[in-house]
């Protein structure tokens, strides 16, 4: 299954934010790489990409990469293979071809997935018992739900996500960004906006990106002053049996923390995806294929260097605030 990453239609939507979008193909395997901007250079990046059948087929994409890279004088390939078929011995295989792991992941390397083949009262069984109930009775309360394929109805869910950002640890990617998403994805059928209302008032909203067989749960809020009832639940639901009737083979939760680490910054919210059924899955992550070795070298000195300093400039702040504070007791 190709990820929507790496699909046409995200190819022109990515042109359309300005920009500059390669793709290319052949027998086996295929990839999109935009061209990404950095103090020291350019760099490719193919997200969840590049898509092999295979090994050797994964191997003609790299080629076919690192000769873009040349031609367009990019230092280094940044890639993720989730559709490449390396199963558990991804990090051997990469390694031997000369990739190196990445300093970061860009896009989750663990996601959740429910399988939507299953019937309908098999996926609903799977959730969680409060789930299914909020599904099944959140009517009598006066929460509808609607589905737009119209870019203008948007604001809806920017709305809550501008609301989420002032009140939590979180960031929402920019207006600008996911008006342009709503703009080419929703008309070309590739992304979807779902709505709670509570007697016909917005009070939820979520947004997917859809491809033949797999739809994205990529954007969702809510407004915080209905939180009690929960829509969020119940328009999850809604947007997973919408896509098994479109056809659909899963539905992808997107990124998730580890089981085990109930500390991390997503613990919450993948306790919450979790709660639909489904399994999980590890990507192999990001990694680097350096092009320009002796520029890829600076890079990543570059980075060092920065989270070094950042470190210092924190640890020498605590240390003026302990000192401040010392000086201004009695």
């Amino acid at each position: 299954m190709k990820p929507i990453l790496q699909t046409a239609i995200w190819a022109e939507f990515q042109r359309g934010l300005g920009k500059t979008v390669h793709e290319a193909e052949g027998p086996g395997w295929s990839f999109l790489a935009v061209e990404e901007k950095t103090p020291l250079g350019m760099y490719l990046y193919a997200p969840y990409g590049p898509c092999a059948d295979g090994e050797p087929e994964l191997a003609e994409a790299l080629r076919a990469l690192s000769a873009l890279a040349r031609s367009v004088r990019a230092h280094y390939v940044r890639v993720e293979p989730v559709a490449a078929g390396l199963g558990a011995d991804a990090a051997t295989v990469l390694t031997a071809k000369g990739l190196v792991r990445a300093p970061a992941d860009v896009q989750p390397h663990l996601s959740w997935k429910v399988d939507l083949r299953e019937e309908e009262a098999e996926l609903l069984k799977g959730m969680r018992s409060t789930s299914r109930n909020l599904y099944r009775n959140i009517h009598k309360k006066g929460v509808s739900f609607e589905i737009s394929t119209d870019p203008a109805d948007l604001p809806i869910l920017l709305g809550f996500l501008a609301k989420v950002s002032g009140r939590a640890d979180f960031t929402a990617q920019t207006d600008t960004y996911l008006t342009k998403a709503a703009e080419v994805l929703m008309p070309a059928g590739a992304a979807k906006l779902f709505i709670a209302r509570l007697d016909g008032t917005p009070i939820a909203a979520a947004l997917s990106y859809d491809t033949a067989d797999t739809r994205v749960y990529a954007h969702a809020a809510a407004d915080d002053a209905h939180r009690k009832l929960s829509a969020g639940i119940p328009l999850l639901v809604t947007m997973m049996l919408d896509a098994k009737a479109a056809g659909m083979a899963e539905f992808d939760m997107w990124g998730v923390s580890p089981e085990d680490e109930p500390d991390h910054a997503w613990a919450g919210f993948s306790r919450f995806k979790r709660s639909f059924g489904g399994a999980g899955v590890e990507y192999p992550g990001t990694w680097d294929l350096p092009v320009n070795r002796l520029m890829y070298n600076a890079y990543g000195f570059t980075r060092k260097s920065r989270t070094l300093l950042r470190g210092a400039l924190k640890t020498a702040r605590a240390t003026a605030g302990s000192v401040r504070e010392k000086l201004q007791k009695p």
